[in-house]
């Protein structure tokens, strides 16, 4: 009896000390995939599952057939959890014919890992807070972008263009509104 009852909690033990091995391992693991910061690349709102809620504004561009090239860039800038975020927040997307329309080469030496601050820079051009529609934007003549530089509004025939870009169509979204846009606004070197 006594065997067995030693048999028993020897393999108890061995079982406890498997489970605490494999733990220890699987932290290991989970370490080495972080970034400098400690964070996954893929951690944060951005990459939560939810089919219940009402999609935000990356949850829109990434359905769009129309905006592939702008959510690559916007991954290659690692920005994905800047637009999930509450917001409110204006986005102006460029269609992929907008990003077609840019110099020969452009849109590939950006998405280089090298060029990930001037990517950035770019995109936050195209963002600025508020949850404006194109009526309401009529009353603006500037608007300050998350990049801390301003754009220019103008109104030409009854339509709304921002840093020289038309919006041609706008979508509400849970976290603010996206304008989309037929070209890409490039910021202003300082």
């Amino acid at each position: 009896m006594k065997t067995r009852n030693t048999a028993a909690l020897i393999l108890a033990l061995s079982g406890f000390l498997l489970l605490l091995s494999c733990k220890s391992d699987a932290k290991q693991t989970a370490s080495e995939s972080t970034t400098a910061t400690g964070i996954s690349k893929e951690e944060g709102q951005a990459f939560v599952e939810d089919d219940i809620s009402a999609p935000n504004i990356l949850n829109i561009a990434i359905q769009s057939e129309d905006h592939t090239t702008l959510v690559a860039a916007v991954q290659a800038a690692d920005l994905e959890n800047s637009l999930v975020n509450a917001g409110p927040l204006m986005v102006f997307a460029p269609t992929n014919a907008a990003f077609d329309e840019l110099p020969a080469g452009s849109v590939e030496d950006l998405l280089k890992p090298e060029n990930k601050e001037a990517l950035a820079n770019i995109l936050k051009y195209h963002v600025t807070p508020g949850n404006y529609d194109r009526e309401f934007l009529k009353k603006f003549k500037k608007l300050g972008q998350a990049n801390d530089q301003n754009v220019l509004i103008e109104v030409r025939e009854d339509e709304v263009y921002v840093g020289g870009a038309k919006i041609v169509a706008s979508i509400p979204a849970s976290n603010g509104i996206i304008h989309v846009v037929d070209k890409v606004m490039l910021p202003s070197e300082e």
